[in-house]
């Protein structure tokens, strides 16, 4: 409860208890830059420095003015958030600077159609929604083949033409039927029953969606399925989709998945007078998600040897891939999608966070050309989702991201070699409390080693409860007013996504708090621990 409120805590209680235990419960009241404040006991504003970034959300910082001067001019000239169900040229300009980045950053020139949304989990979910779409259509068009030749055995058959050969019957384990003057008609009668019966039972199995293990997709009832961490997927096992995880750097697990979850849809073929047995792969993969580096995971970045794997396998199995790059893109890792960076091509793109520059609720799904349904566009549909006010932020990002044949990039490259530079050296000093440090761009993690083993019982108990990571970035907040996180699938990283604005002042700031919490883990000193009891 606030101070001075009479009101009962109704949202979202149990989460506002947990980060109280970790100090975490603070309200922040204004955002500029990098810096969030906090308003003290006696009124006064408190600066932050934020190295959380919004998870990602704020590659221009809170409240860039170029940014929100465009939100203040669209309010201004009444821009319409609902128009629903009318024409947004808007949204296709928007849609067309993607694609030029996009086709900039692969080497492609093929379009990729867009559908928006209101957050990244959602741009997901529409993803896998179009992805499911098309495979049901293309085992629909492969079944009305596979009908078409069967109807032509038939004929053949009837005219005389064509006779069933024996392989067909040992293939299928049944037996020829009769002996009578139409037995051939019989024979494909009885062979189109047998491929009907398994073509139906082939097509009535669920879609097999891969992932990544460590992979975080959103907890909507889609992708909370593909993301990794069971706490947050094994409640809802009941519900949605069903995946197979790959570990990382294993292309020879995946291979063997790929080859396990296979298909094939049976028909037939007259070729020089006889009917025979055909087979064709049937459609089974809905979609491979990944993240070219995955955020909750604990910031790890996939290796240019796997994704070129991944790329091959998936295009060879007819595997859509769906790149996550809701918080590695729009510019963090110094290009627009990190993907492209590992020479990786996807067949949707899912974009959000720093879409929106900080202050819009949006996100994009991208499909290429190839995979398109257009009737996708009938039977998914958002209230909120390519608005005009959203839209045009977004174009004011990427103006911001495209400005000055892209400095914000060579922005993000710069300023985050110096932070991991900082980062390496805090490892350097204390190779006895830290793990690694993982990343790229301004996208980068620490991790500590681990403590479930510490001497220090209150350490020892934050470490086995799962907050070890909360505690340590409680700390960092009471004791030297900066803002981070741990990744939410591994708490003993802590996470660093600041902006392109983020000083050298700042990175030294953040040294002296690192080495503050390394000296206290080194010396098990938890009662220099600066997190206020909780109410």
């Amino acid at each position: 409860m606030n101070s001075g409120s009479a009101v009962s805590e109704l949202a979202e209680p149990h989460l506002r208890a947990l980060l109280a235990t970790a100090g975490l419960d603070v309200e922040y009241v204004r955002g500029e830059g990098d810096t969030l404040y906090r308003t003290g006991a006696d009124g006064t504003e408190t600066p932050v420095l934020d190295f959380a970034g919004g998870y990602g959300s704020l590659i221009f910082g809170h409240n860039h003015p170029e940014i929100v001067a465009r939100a203040h001019q669209l309010l201004d000239e009444r821009s319409p958030i609902h128009a629903q169900f009318s024409s947004h040229p808007y949204a296709n300009r928007l849609a067309a600077e993607l694609n030029r980045i996009v086709h900039r950053e692969t080497g492609t020139d093929e379009p990729y159609y867009a559908t928006f949304a209101n957050s990244g989990a959602e741009a997901i979910e529409a993803a896998l929604k179009h992805a499911e779409l098309d495979r049901v259509l293309r085992l629909s068009e492969a079944l009305e083949e596979i009908a078409a030749g069967v109807e032509r055995a038939r004929e053949a058959a009837g005219a005389g033409t064509a006779t069933v050969t024996g392989a067909v019957f040992e293939r299928l384990g049944i037996g020829r039927p009769g002996t009578g003057p139409r037995d051939e008609e019989a024979a494909v009668e009885a062979v189109a029953a047998e491929i009907g019966r398994r073509n139906a039972e082939r097509a009535a199995k669920p879609p097999v969606f891969l992932a990544l293990e460590g992979g975080f997709h959103g907890k909507l009832t889609g992708s909370v399925q593909l993301t990794h961490n069971e706490g947050y997927r094994t409640p809802f096992a009941a519900l949605g989709a069903r995946a197979r995880f790959v570990p990382r750097d294993r292309p020879d697990v995946l291979e063997e998945i790929l080859a396990e979850e296979s298909g094939t849809l049976l028909g037939l073929a007259v070729e020089d007078g006889e009917v025979r047995l055909v087979e064709r792969a049937a459609p089974v993969f809905c979609a491979f998600l990944l993240e070219p580096i995955q955020g909750e995971g604990g910031i790890r970045p996939l290796s240019a040897e796997f994704a070129g794997r991944i790329q091959a396998l998936t295009e060879a199995a007819d595997c859509p891939l769906v790149i996550d790059e809701i918080q590695s893109g729009m510019g963090r890792t110094g290009a627009l999608l990190a993907s492209s960076r590992l020479g990786l091509r996807g067949d949707y793109y899912a974009l959000a966070k720093s879409l929106g520059g900080g202050i819009a609720k949006t996100s994009v799904m991208l499909v290429r050309n190839a995979r398109y349904r257009a009737q996708f566009e009938l039977v998914h549909s958002s209230t909120f989702a390519k608005d005009s006010f959203s839209c045009h932020l977004a174009l004011k990002v990427l103006e911001l991201l495209e400005a000055d044949g892209g400095r914000a990039y060579r922005q993000a490259e710069e300023r985050g070699a110096a932070l991991e530079t900082m980062l390496d050296k805090v490892r350097a000093a204390f190779p006895d409390v830290v793990e690694e440090v993982r990343g790229k761009g301004l996208m980068l993690g620490l991790e500590f080693q681990d403590q479930s083993g510490a001497e220090d019982a209150v350490i020892r108990d934050a470490a086995h409860s799962g907050l070890f990571g909360y505690v340590i970035a409680g700390h960092i907040l009471h004791a030297h007013a900066i803002r981070t996180f741990p990744t939410a699938s591994a708490v003993n990283t802590l996470r660093f996504e600041p902006s392109i604005l983020i000083t050298d002042e700042s990175i030294e700031r953040l040294e002296r708090a690192l080495t503050d919490v390394c000296g206290i883990l080194r010396e098990q000193a938890s009662q220099r621990l600066a997190i206020p009891a909780s109410e």
